[in-house]
């Protein structure tokens, strides 16, 4: 069985498309039938993210299962580690983490074993930069610049990654933090030897949003890089040619 955590803080406004996005990955023949547990993660939730969940339950069918469970940290390295056990103990052999802003392809889950390592850490893209406004074109031209969305990457989102059961048990799983608790994970299984794919292959599409919930996440990566070109000075006009 393949397991997904997606931890939740009140994402109804993009939860529905993420749930939606997993169910075909979730379904995807190359799979060849294998089930896929998704359980969602609602840490805190004072909003429709749990109605959400059991509305969208209501579609499972023998090879997919989603269902949620609740926790009360706001602490998005709890949350993953809190879904991650319950999946480990359904019989999970491959755990696959992601989050509530982001959509995966249908071939997210096929793609990441197809790697045929104990860990894959895969890219993000961001098709919609509008949320920064005024800021949108340079913030994307800024990511274009400085993100290898390649094999070979080295980048390391909780949006985009699959762990063997064995190679997360053996590192000691997620630890509870606020921020950075995927990179801590990836140093983690450094440690214990556990052969690592850094692949653009499994894709997902993440959100640009403005609201960001983790400070040092993605999110607020982004927002320090808007900050920055806020109080950079305006470009020189171009002297004008007799």
């Amino acid at each position: 069985m393949i397991g997904i955590v997606v931890p939740v803080h009140n994402e109804e406004d993009c939860l529905g498309a993420c749930l939606a996005a997993l169910q075909a990955a979730a379904t995807c023949p190359q799979l060849a039938g294998e089930a896929v547990s998704i359980l969602v993660v609602l840490d805190a939730c004072t909003d429709r993210s749990q109605r959400i969940v059991l509305h969208h339950a209501m579609n499972a069918d023998a090879r997919w299962r989603l269902d949620c469970i609740a926790v009360n940290q706001r602490n998005v390295g709890t949350a993953r580690a809190a879904g991650a056990r319950v999946l480990l103990a359904r019989g999970a052999r491959w755990l696959a983490f992601t989050d509530a802003d982001t959509l995966v392809a249908p071939d997210w889950l096929s793609s990441q074993l197809a790697q045929k390592t104990e860990v894959v850490c895969g890219t993000v893209a961001v098709d919609d930069w509008s949320p920064h406004h005024q800021h949108a074109s340079a913030l994307q031209q800024h990511f274009i610049n400085t993100y290898t969305d390649a094999d070979g990457h080295h980048h390391i989102h909780g949006a985009n990654l699959g762990i063997c059961a064995r190679a997360y048990l053996r590192a000691g799983g997620f630890a509870p933090l606020a921020c950075s608790e995927d990179v801590a994970l990836v140093a983690a299984l450094q440690a214990s030897g556990a052969s690592i794919a850094w692949s653009a292959a499994p894709r997902v599409t993440t959100s640009a949003r403005s609201n960001a919930r983790a400070r040092g996440g993605f999110g607020d990566t982004l927002l320090q890089v808007v900050k920055e070109l806020g109080t950079r000075p305006p470009p020189a006009p171009a002297l004008a040619m007799a």
